[in-house]
């Protein structure tokens, strides 16, 4: 077996409405609708399908709580430009600029949390800086 790619995963949330709003509007992803109704949040070549607590679409996690992810998503804006931007917006950072490691090679992140408490990482790689 050989695993290529990720295509998407699942975040199971207190309030879909709520999630698609800080997806969309601070993150810039796309509200996508599907199957019977679901929701999901497009970016790139990736979604994030969405469930809402308690009503889990089946199969799902063993233990699907809310605000247990931890995701990195890499972004081709400046860091400096993000900070400004989740500023204006009124959303936290947990953090400033700090250096990581990537799938492939060296990154700087930011770190805040979507209204669930998810820890999102949003990552720019070292050869892509400005």
């Amino acid at each position: 077996m050989n695993i290529t790619a990720l295509d998407h995963l699942v975040l199971t949330v207190a309030d879909i409405n709520r999630t698609m709003d800080f997806y969309t509007r601070i993150l810039g992803m796309q509200e996508i609708t599907f199957g019977e109704g679901r929701k999901a949040l497009l970016f790139g070549c990736q979604k994030i399908n969405l469930h809402q607590k308690g009503a889990e679409v089946l199969p799902n996690a063993a233990h699907a709580v809310c605000g247990s992810a931890d995701l990195c998503l890499l972004t081709d804006t400046p860091l400096p430009q993000v900070l400004a931007e989740l500023q204006a917006q009124g959303v936290e950072a947990i953090s400033d600029i700090v250096p990581r490691t990537g799938a492939v090679g060296a990154i700087d992140s930011v770190y805040l949390r979507d209204p669930d408490g998810n820890l999102l990482e949003i990552s720019r790689y070292r050869n892509e800086a400005v």
